[in-house]
């Protein structure tokens, strides 16, 4: 296993699965966060090294700041690059507050790894979404399912930003990696990630989908929305087998299964019956038209992703990275506990 590894955003939710990861491999961790003097950053990341074999050093790096990452990269023999802004509600300039920071944060970690002769391999955390960017876009694939051949040529800054944002970013960093030989690029492309969070931190998209489903806000009925889903767990661990074996090249799609958010209710419904207020019903795609623009969707949006299956193809990961999928609703269920564990959600 290479050591030591520099993993950005190392507090956030895929990434402190990372960190754990090879920390209890006896890795050497390099972990960036945005400011090292917050503890509600630092203090769950310090805990998961203790009592492994491996060593955990911080440093403070920011996606916008030229030259942030130079310290953090500084020996390593690999980069898993995590740091990048997820949230799809509340988006008010798609450009500024996603894709910027998108792709000037993957600019700037490649700038420092260029600078650094000890990198080998570099591994970005991008998405499937930077395969699709509307369930509909499905109709025009092979066999009707995503593959890693595929890029998604349909999110702009003004439709799906956050799609568009790491389409754009996982891009610029393949046209960096195909303007040098030193060190070899390998992306990783979750779905919609599941499972329990190891900092507690509350504030993540998927996290707070699930907080949806449990503490009343789609008590009168949940969207039809389809996605691939996956839990944490086998994502983190793709990333460390992309550094931990030589032959992973290219893009991985990292999926389990692909389900909506009226399944993840029944899953929840049948643990729980009616300790916490979730859904029943499915929305109708007529009444979603209406409540669109009071809940932070478009028509088009609506038009293009509501009722619509997506399947996606995750041969390579499982031949190639050696990853065996845990099924959705043991990721669902696990994070429920843990957000029950944490006081997120409470019972009626």
């Amino acid at each position: 296993m290479p050591s030591p590894v520099c993993v950005t955003g190392a507090s956030g939710f895929i990434a402190s699965w990372i960190v754990k990861t090879l920390l209890e491999a006896g890795v050497t961790v390099h972990g960036t966060v945005r400011d090292t003097a917050r503890e509600d950053r630092t203090r769950p990341l310090e805990a998961l090294a203790e009592g492994t074999p491996g060593t955990l050093e911080l440093f403070d790096a920011d996606l916008l700041e030229p030259g942030s990452f130079g310290p953090a990269v500084a020996g390593c023999e690999a980069v898993i690059h995590c740091a990048s802004p997820f949230f799809v509600a509340g988006v008010r300039d798609g450009q500024k507050q996603l894709v910027e920071p998108a792709l000037r944060g993957t600019r700037h970690l490649l700038d420092a790894v260029e600078e650094t002769s000890t990198v080998k391999r570099v591994v970005v955390t991008s998405s499937v979404v930077a395969v699709y960017g509307d369930a509909k876009d499905i109709e025009d694939m092979p066999a009707d399912v995503f593959t890693e051949e595929h890029w998604n040529r349909t999110s702009s800054p003004s439709h799906q930003p956050y799609s568009y944002s790491k389409t754009v970013a996982e891009r610029a960093a393949w046209e960096r990696a195909e303007d040098q030989d030193r060190w070899d690029l390998v992306t990783i492309l979750p779905s919609f990630v599941l499972g329990p969070s190891l900092t507690g931190r509350l504030d993540g998209t998927s996290t707070d989908t699930v907080l949806q489903l449990l503490d009343g806000r789609m008590k009168s009925g949940a969207p039809d929305l389809r996605f691939g889903m996956v839990d944490v767990r086998d994502v983190a661990r793709a990333h460390v087998e992309a550094i931990r074996r030589g032959q992973a090249s290219g893009r991985y799609i990292v999926s389990a299964e692909s389900r909506s958010f009226p399944d993840l209710a029944v899953v929840l419904r049948e643990k729980y019956g009616d300790r916490f207020p979730i859904p029943k019903s499915v929305v109708p795609k007529p009444m979603l038209y209406v409540l669109a623009p009071f809940v932070g969707f478009s028509w088009k949006f609506v038009r293009r992703n509501v009722g619509i299956d997506v399947r996606f193809d995750n041969g390579r990961s499982q031949r190639e990275l050696g990853i065996s999928y845990r099924p959705v609703r043991e990721a669902l269920l696990d994070q429920a506990e843990r957000l029950i564990e944490l006081g997120a959600v409470r019972t009626e």
